[in-house]
């Protein structure tokens, strides 16, 4: 199906450009969304009539999402969670976690806004993208930790999860007696002579 977009979609093309799309993702994303108009006659000449208060109006909703992309630039979000020992989460941090965290920090997100590809399930630092507009992107810092001072840690640089599985070289070491048999206990020669003598 050929389509006249309305606003920059990302990998098909900009304001007014005709795009040959599959029948789905315009009956079920693009037409509903106002993102796009079926190309026929009329609607092009509508779309004509029309292009320079929908040129005008992108313009301005971009304006609006560049002031907010300033505001969220650089800006660290942190999720406690519980995990396993070995970092894996009960469950996951999903869009919606992200919504309410940037949200209370005073930022205007919405679920549609945050491209999140796949759920987050580890701790750790993350970076996510969110689309303020179909021009304007910025990454959010998003560290999921298992208490606020693991938190700190990560948000220094600390790989948590490596530092907790290093080997403690300066433990207490048994000493081994190759010759001793299964289940004896091992004794100083000193005090066997003591004992002896």
């Amino acid at each position: 199906m050929d389509v006249i977009l309305l606003e920059r979609v990302e990998k098909l093309g900009a304001i007014g450009d005709v795009v040959k799309v599959k029948d789905g993702f315009a009956r079920n994303f693009l037409l509903p969304r106002k993102k796009a108009l079926r190309a026929n006659e009329a609607n092009k000449k509508v779309f004509e009539a029309n292009r320079e208060r929908i040129v005008a109006d992108n313009a301005a909703r971009r304006t609006d999402a560049e002031t907010e992309a300033k505001t969220l630039e650089g800006v660290s979000v942190t999720l406690i969670r519980q995990s396993s020992n070995t970092g894996q989460l009960y469950g996951s941090v999903a869009v919606r976690d992200l919504v309410d965290a940037l949200v209370a920090d005073g930022h205007k997100v919405d679920k549609s806004q945050i491209a999140l590809d796949r759920p987050i399930k580890a701790i750790g630092v993350h970076e996510v993208k969110v689309s303020l507009h179909p021009e304007v992107a910025v990454t959010v810092k998003v560290n999921v930790a298992r208490s606020p001072e693991e938190a700190e840690m990560q948000a220094q640089g600390v790989d948590v999860m490596a530092s907790m599985f290093e080997r403690d070289d300066a433990g207490f070491t048994e000493d081994y007696d190759p010759n001793a048999e299964p289940g004896d206990i091992a004794r100083d020669d000193a005090n066997e002579e003591e004992a002896q003598g």
